[in-house]
């Protein structure tokens, strides 16, 4: 006799998870409409190109749509949960060699913002992993 599994209780390992994905994806999603809607005001207090905050706004609008998609599934695809991680710890580090390299050279608020924010997208990073790992332990 083997007993029922509960939708819930087939989803409980997936909400730490689900969850950090949907924190992710509205965190990205404010901020990408940010660079859009404020792309002139923006681009003057970090001393960055406009038109470089519209481009990353745009794709970061699109790329939360994804990753809040992905949230919503009640089992996220591992695959897909991975790329997420990848593509935020390439966004922390690319962040961090724009400065390096002397890519962009942005005010003071620009050397304080970058850094502020990859150092964020990277904790998503750092956070999802373990919560996919205590998922895939659990299965």
């Amino acid at each position: 006799m083997s007993a029922a599994v509960s939708p819930t209780a087939a989803t409980a390992p997936q909400l730490p998870l689900r969850r950090l994905l949907g924190l992710d994806a509205v965190v990205t999603g404010v901020n990408g409409l940010a660079y859009l809607a404020l792309s002139g005001p923006l681009a003057d207090l970090l001393d960055v190109d406009r038109g470089l905050l519209l481009v990353l706004g745009a794709a970061l609008v699109l790329y939360a749509l994804d990753v809040g998609w992905l949230a919503r599934r009640a089992v996220p695809s591992p695959r897909l949960v991975t790329l997420v991680i990848d593509v935020n710890a390439a966004w922390a580090v690319a962040s961090i060699a724009v400065l390096a390299t002397g890519v962009l050279d942005p005010s003071t608020a620009g050397y304080v913002w970058i850094p502020l924010q990859a150092a964020v997208v990277l904790g998503f990073a750092v956070l999802q992993y373990g919560a996919l790992r205590a998922v895939r332990a659990s299965g």
